[in-house]
């Protein structure tokens, strides 16, 4: 019998220090016992090993894998190989869990048979530096919302209900497949940041995949975390380049999610809506557009 009911799986490419420390600390001061969830730390390329140090070591049987291909999704696909829990939980590198997330996430995936994916619904943010004047409508790029209230749902695209990478829990099942499917069609590799590439919705694809083996989603505020924003997560510059790689993600899943998707038509009434909305947007709002326009852009170019 596996005694196992979790594998954390830590991703991470050059973290900061101070950052990654305070992440397996509170990975150290999880109420689950330490006999049933193990530790799992791929280091994603780079450039200094990743050590894992004694006082943050977590379980017995916390250990540190290498991935040599650069990507998250290479990390990530990296990680489920490895993991023998029936649950797996994703954590960033800057993410500090609540003492009880583990024991939480757990007792959902025993009461709650009918989700393959769910995850935290109470991030809050520790900031470095204050976001400027005028980010505020643009930070939930940032996975430093709350929701008020618990969603789930078994409907494709119901972002409401669907987690964010930071957190994530899985069942193994779904993460198994989703792999399999990742390594099926290289167009999956695309989606997840890789470097300095800041594209994204490798979460929600391994969400949906959830929808199509008959699981739903949910997003819980019982499960809480701090989010650690270092200071250049608040420049104009990060957040742009943050947009433009969400903007490009999402059309690359709608293409892989809806077969036969189409670049919408840019005719006379669509140039007209473009040109009033432009008209009503003020300057940070006009470059977050922009940004938008680029992505998408890029995305249909390379479809």
């Amino acid at each position: 019998m596996n005694p196992l009911s979790v594998s954390v799986i830590v991703c991470t490419h050059n973290p900061r220090e101070d950052f990654l420390a305070r992440t397996l600390e509170s990975l150290g001061s999880q109420t689950l016992d330490h006999a049933r969830w193990d530790l799992i730390i791929v280091d994603n390329a780079s450039t200094a090993p990743v050590a894992l140090g004694a006082k943050n070591a977590g379980p017995p049987s916390s250990r540190v894998l290498v991935e040599p291909e650069l990507g998250l999704t290479a990390a990530r696909l990296r990680g489920i190989g490895a993991a023998a829990a029936p649950l797996l939980v994703f954590v960033d590198d800057d993410n500090v869990l609540a003492p009880d997330y583990l024991e939480r996430a757990v007792a959902r995936s025993e009461g709650w048979p009918m989700l393959g994916v769910w995850g935290c619904g109470s991030f809050t943010p520790e900031w470095e530096q204050e976001p400027p004047p005028g980010f505020a409508p643009y930070l939930a790029y940032l996975a430093v919302h709350r929701m008020s209230r618990d969603r789930w749902s078994n409907q494709a695209f119901d972002y409401g209900a669907t987690p964010v990478g930071a957190g994530l829990c899985v069942r193994s099942a779904v993460a198994r497949h989703y792999a399999a499917q990742v390594r099926a069609d290289a167009r999956r590799r695309l989606l997840g940041r890789a470097g300095v590439n800041l594209a994204g919705c490798e979460d929600f694809d391994l969400a949906l995949t959830a929808i199509d083996l008959g699981f739903g989603t949910g997003v819980f505020t019982d499960l809480a975390m701090i989010h650690l924003m270092p200071g250049q997560r608040v420049a104009e510059n990060y957040l742009l380049r943050l947009v433009e790689g969400h903007a490009y993600s999402s059309v690359i899943l709608r293409a892989l999610r809806e077969p036969g998707s189409i670049r919408p038509r840019a005719g006379i009434a669509a140039r007209l809506r473009e040109f009033r909305l432009r008209r009503a947007l003020d300057a940070i709002g006009l470059k977050i557009h922009d940004a938008r326009r680029r992505g998408e852009a890029r995305a249909w170019a390379q479809l």
